[in-house]
């Protein structure tokens, strides 16, 4: 063993009991798909890395046999105990699911010292890469999003008293069927994160009671699916702390310009390095020490405008009124979005909890009607870029 390597490092007889727990639960796992995949890390083609994040990677993947294409998730066994004890509750998540809402699971392997976990891949991607290729989202595009959201919700609370708690655009995936479903129980079971690990990317669609500290609740996933709508439908990140205050002032501030192209040249980098996230952390500490006594435009994390500190965040969630669907005064608003469409997201960012709606609550709501008697063509939008 490595010296400082103890909480990295699982013990051989701890863990060679983990795998053989692990090989039953897999084992146990009584598929009920039309086709059931005997699944083998031989038997799979690697074809695209598609994300990597704490305790894991996935990639695209080709099941040769079958010539399916999968999602393959892979996650190391050598893992924190809370990480192991996900794996075993998120596989019996994905086996028990069975909704056209959520991404389907198609199994399960040991690839020592992995766990690779099979599911569907989603072949035009996941709707925050939608609309940084395509701009703000139609009207009608946002509400059937709103609806197969708020069904796979209503889904995994009612049948398996399971909350999402990470419903974002990058979690929520198109097909070019024009199916949409949601993905990623990542942090969906009991893992329980430390204060940084929690207060990471996922705390800008936090609702402003788990900001304070209260419980999570359905109702947190609301008012995420909120904030997620209103972005799809802007094609950017709704908040912002000043109206008046244009990009054009902002520009005139040469270091904070400097920091803008920083951003956006960040992300148009498709891989980054370690060398090159740490000049950008680096540049944000910078840009945060230049803006003490500087007011931000607001905050746009997919790189439309201005950024604030995570505590300026945070607080504004909190302390200043919630975003609507008809944006500001300055012309964002989209008229394709009615009073029924803005009365549901409003009914989704009520800072009260106790005031907001349910997913089932939601569901009623004349927008949602309308979205289901629409003849918009969804396949055809989806494939139309």
């Amino acid at each position: 063993m490595l010296p400082g390597n103890r909480d990295s490092f699982v013990p051989n007889a701890k863990r060679n009991t983990y795998v053989t727990t692990l090989s039953n639960k897999l084992a146990s796992l009584d598929m009920k798909d039309e086709i059931n995949f005997e699944l083998r890390n031989e038997d799979l083609r690697d074809l695209k890395e598609l994300g990597a994040g704490n305790g894991g990677s996935v990639k695209m993947v080709e099941h040769v046999p079958s010539k399916t294409i999968m999602a393959k998730k892979i996650v190391l066994i050598d893992a924190k105990p809370a990480i192991r004890k996900q794996i075993l509750r998120e596989l019996q998540i994905l086996h028990d699911c069975r909704s056209p809402y959520i991404i389907s699971f198609f199994g399960a392997f040991i690839a020592d010292p992995n766990i690779c976990i099979c599911m569907e891949f989603a072949d035009k991607g996941s709707l925050d890469g939608v609309y940084k290729k395509i701009g703000p989202v139609d009207g009608e595009v946002v509400g059937r999003v709103a609806l197969c959201v708020l069904e796979g919700l209503t889904y995994l609370y009612d049948v398996h008293r399971i909350i999402h708690r990470d419903i974002k655009p990058c979690n929520i995936l198109l097909f070019s069927t024009g199916k949409i479903k949601i993905c990623d129980f990542g942090v969906s079971g009991e893992l329980i994160n430390s204060i940084a690990d929690t207060f990471v990317g996922t705390s800008t669609y936090m609702s402003p009671e788990r900001i304070q500290g209260a419980a999570y609740t359905v109702k947190s996933d609301v008012w995420s699916l909120g904030i997620s709508l209103i972005e799809l439908a802007l094609g950017r990140f709704p908040f912002s702390d000043s109206d008046d205050l244009s990009d054009d002032s902002l520009d005139d501030d040469d270091d904070f310009s400097d920091i803008h192209e920083m951003e956006m040249q960040r992300l148009r980098e498709e891989e980054e390095d370690e060398e090159r996230a740490t000049a950008w952390n680096n540049a944000q500490k910078e840009a945060q020490r230049q803006r003490q006594n500087q007011k931000s435009k607001g905050v746009s994390l997919q790189g439309g405008g201005m950024t604030m500190s995570i505590l300026e965040l945070l607080q504004h969630i909190v302390n200043e009124p919630a975003p609507r669907l008809t944006w500001g005064s300055g012309g964002e608003g989209r008229e394709e979005f009615g009073g029924d469409a803005v009365a549901f997201v409003d009914s989704c960012l009520l800072k009260d909890p106790d005031a907001r709606l349910t997913p089932g609550e939601l569901l009623t709501l004349p927008w949602m009607d309308q979205i289901r008697e629409s003849t918009f063509d969804l396949e055809a939008w989806a494939n139309s870029f």
